[in-house]
C-alpha cells in the first residue's frame, strides 16, 4: 500500500477531522480570567504586574496585560554570588517575546512567528538580556558567514582545496561551520537543532543543517534574518560527502582521531571532524571526550564539524568548565534552556500553522481550559491498553486534572457546567481519546450541563491516529508538529516518560508536566504520574567519561545543576 494513502486515509492535513460537531456545547460565558501573583525577594528589583488572559477566538487574538515585570536574577560562581544580568519577563502584547524575535522578518512569509505566542499561556520566564545579545551577535555572523555569501563560499573551497600537509587552523576573520545530520524522529531532531545550536553559540559556529531527502521541507520558517540555515542541497561537490552515512569509525571521526593519539585541528590535520554524540556511544570515551575541556579546547581549530546525535545534549555543555560562566549569564536559571531556544529557533511553516489554526479554532478556543494528554507506548516497555488508560485515568483524576464523572447522577443534569475543558490527545493510537470521550460523552448532555463532581463540561479531541511513525514523509512529519504545537498550547499537560514528543510540547509551553510513569512488569506503577521537577528534556544518554579524573564517572553527581531523572534513572537534565 502506498503509505501516503495510509497518512491521507485520517483525514488530510486536519480539514475535516472529527467531522461531528464538538459533543459539549462551548460557553457563552467571558474567557476565563488568569492572575498571577508573584512574591518579590529580596534580590528581585522590579514588582511582577498582574495580567490579563483573553483565548484566541474566531480570529480575534488578543493578549492583555498590565505591564512588563522585570526581576534581577542572582549568577552563583565560584567566587560567591554576583549581580547577574538584567532578566525580562516578556509583555504578553510584546509580539518580540521580549527581544527573543529578531524584528527584521517579513511577518506574511511566516505567519506563526509573532502569532504563536497568543495562543499559549503568557510565559511568566524570564529572559535574560545577555542571552539577547548573544543571539543578535549569532544572527550578524550567520548573515556574515551563512550559505550565498562570498565567506562561505570562501569556506567550501578552502575545504575542498585543502591538502594533509596544509595547516588548516582558520584564522579570526575565518568562519567555522556545526553541520546537523537528521536521524531518528521529529521530536529528537528538534531536541538535536537545539543542543547544536547552543554549542555553535558557545563556539562562534554557524549552524548549517543537511537536510538530505527534503527532511525538514515546508517544516520550520528560516530562524535567522538575511540567511538560511540549510546546507545547500544543490552544491553537488560538497567535499564532505554521503554526510548520512558517517559513523564514530568513520577516519575523520572525533573518536578515530583521538585512538590514533592526534589532536583535532593539529596543523597538518583535516579541515573536517565527524563527532558522534548518538545514544550508542556510552561505551565509547574517545566520542564522550566532546564534552571535555581540552578536547572543546581543541575542536575551535576545526573550520567544519558534522555531527549526528539523537540525543539533547545540552546537559553536557554544562558540564565543560570552560562554557560554566557564559551559560550561567545566558541562562540565570538553567532550566529555561529548550523554552528559550525552541521559542526562538522553531516557527512552524505557514502550511503547518494553517493546520494549528484551523484545528484550534474549531475545538479549543472557546475553552476555559486546555489539557494535553501525549501517549506513547515503547517495545522496551510494554503495557497493554487497558492497563495504560487506567493510568492515565488514574493520574488525570488523582491530581485534579480532570474531573470525576457523577457515576450517582441520573438524567446528567445539573444545571449549567462551571467550566468548559477541552482536551487534546495525542498519540499513535485512537483507543485512548475514544475511552476517554466514551467516559466524559456519558455524563455530558446536548444543552452543555455535566455530571462530573466538579460541575466541569469535558470535551475530548484528537487530531490524528496515524498508527505508526513514519519520520521520513513530508505530511506526518507537518502534522506531528503541527501536534506539538497544539499541545503547547495547554493549560496543563500530561506527557509519556522518555517521549521526546512531549518534551517538545511542555518545553514550548513553559510548563513541568506529570509524567506518566514507566510500567513495571507490563503493568501500571502504583504512583501513575509525577509531577517533573523541570520542564527540560532529558538527556538520555549523558557521558559516563569524568574528564578530570581520565576514567567512568557520573554525569549526574559533578554539578548540582545536574541530577538523574526519576523516570529514567540513567538519564540526567537540567534543574533549577
Amino acid at each position: 500500500m502506498d503509505k501516503n494513502k495510509v497518512i491521507r486515509s485520517h483525514l488530510s492535513p486536519y480539514r475535516g477531522l472529527e467531522s461531528r460537531r464538538p459533543w459539549c456545547r462551548a460557553s457563552s460565558r467571558p474567557p476565563t480570567l488568569v492572575i498571577t501573583v508573584s512574591v518579590v525577594a529580596a534580590l528581585l528589583v522590579g514588582v511582577v504586574l498582574f495580567g490579563v488572559r483573553l483565548t484566541p477566538s474566531g480570529g480575534n487574538n488578543t493578549w492583555v496585560s498590565a505591564g512588563v515585570r522585570d526581576v534581577l536574577n542572582a549568577v552563583s560562581s565560584k567566587q560567591g554570588t554576583t549581580a547577574g544580568p538584567l532578566a525580562t519577563v516578556p509583555d504578553p502584547r510584546d509580539r518580540l517575546l521580549g527581544g527573543l524575535l529578531s524584528p527584521d522578518f517579513d511577518e506574511s512569509s511566516c505567519l506563526s512567528r509573532y502569532r504563536a505566542a497568543l495562543y499559549r499561556r503568557p510565559s511568566p520566564h524570564a529572559i535574560s538580556t545577555y542571552l539577547i545579545s548573544a543571539l543578535r551577535r549569532y544572527e550578524s555572523l550567520h548573515r556574515r558567514c551563512g550559505p550565498g555569501t562570498s565567506a562561505y563560499a570562501r569556506a567550501v573551497e578552502r575545504l575542498r582545496a585543502s591538502s594533509p600537509n596544509a595547516s588548516t587552523s582558520p584564522s579570526a576573520d575565518d568562519c567555522s561551520y556545526l553541520v546537523w545530520n537528521p536521524i531518528e524522529g521529529l521530536g529528537n531532531r528538534i531536541l538535536t537543532i537545539t543542543s547544536g545550536f547552543l554549542y555553535a553559540l558557545l563556539t562562534g559556529r554557524v549552524l548549517l543543517l543537511h537536510s538530505s531527502g527534503g527532511a525538514l521541507d515546508d517544516l520550520f520558517c528560516e530562524p535567522f534574518p538575511g540567511s538560511t540555515w540549510i546546507l545547500p542541497e544543490d552544491d553537488n561537490d560538497f567535499p564532505i560527502r554521503d554526510m548520512g552515512s558517517l559513523n564514530g569509525g568513520h577516519h575523520e571521526s572525533l573518536r578515530s582521531v583521538l585512538r590514533r593519539g592526534e589532536e583535532p585541528g593539529a596543523a597538518g590535520a583535516s579541515p573536517w571532524l565527524y563527532v558522534h554524540l548518538r545514544h550508542d556511544y556510552s561505551k565509547i570515551h574517545h566520542d564522550q571526550q566532546f564534552f571535555c575541556d581540552d578536547t572543546d579546547a581543541a575542536l575551535r581549530r576545526v573550520p567544519w564539524l558534522v555531527f549526528q546525535s539523537d540525543n539533547y545534549f545540552v546537559p553536557g555543555l554544562f558540564l565543560i568548565p570552560r562554557h560554566e560562566t557564559e551559560l550561567s549569564r545566558m541562562f540565570p536559571r538553567r532550566d529555561l534552556v529548550f523554552h528559550h531556544l525552541g521559542r526562538y529557533l522553531f516557527h512552524p511553516s505557514n502550511t503547518v500553522w494553517d493546520m494549528v489554526t484551523r484545528y484550534h479554532d474549531e475545538y479549543f478556543a472557546k475553552a476555559d481550559e486546555r489539557v494535553g494528554i501525549q501517549v506513547r507506548k515503547f517495545r522496551w516497555a510494554p503495557i497493554s491498553t487497558d492497563e495504560l488508560y487506567g493510568q492515565i485515568l488514574n493520574c488525570t483524576q488523582r491530581e485534579t486534572i480532570l474531573p470525576v464523572p457523577n457515576v450517582a447522577a441520573t438524567g446528567g443534569s445539573d444545571g449549567q457546567p462551571t467550566k468548559q475543558k477541552a482536551v487534546l490527545v495525542v498519540s499513535l493510537h485512537g483507543e485512548y481519546s475514544e475511552k476517554l470521550r466514551d467516559l466524559y460523552n456519558n455524563n455530558n448532555n446536548n444543552s452543555g450541563s455535566t455530571s462530573t463532581t466538579s460541575r466541569e463540561a469535558v470535551c475530548v479531541h484528537q487530531p490524528t491516529h496515524l498508527g505508526a511513525q513514519r519520520s521520513g514523509v513530508q505530511e506526518h512529519n507537518q502534522k506531528a508538529l503541527a501536534e506539538m504545537v497544539l499541545l503547547s498550547f495547554s493549560d496543563a499537560v500530561v506527557t509519556t516518560a522518555v517521549s521526546t514528543f512531549g518534551y517538545v510540547g511542555q518545553g514550548l509551553a513553559g510548563l513541568r508536566p506529570w509524567v506518566l510513569m514507566n510500567p513495571v512488569d507490563g503493568k501500571a506503577p502504583d504512583t501513575p504520574c509525577r509531577h517533573a521537577a523541570t520542564m527540560e528534556p532529558f538527556f538520555h544518554a549523558p557521558p559516563r567519561y569524568d574528564c578530570r579524573a581520565k576514567t567512568n564517572g557520573d554525569a549526574g553527581r559533578i554539578v548540582r545543576h545536574i541530577r538523574h531523572c526519576e523516570d529514567f534513572p540513567q538519564g540526567v537534565q537540567l534543574v533549577e
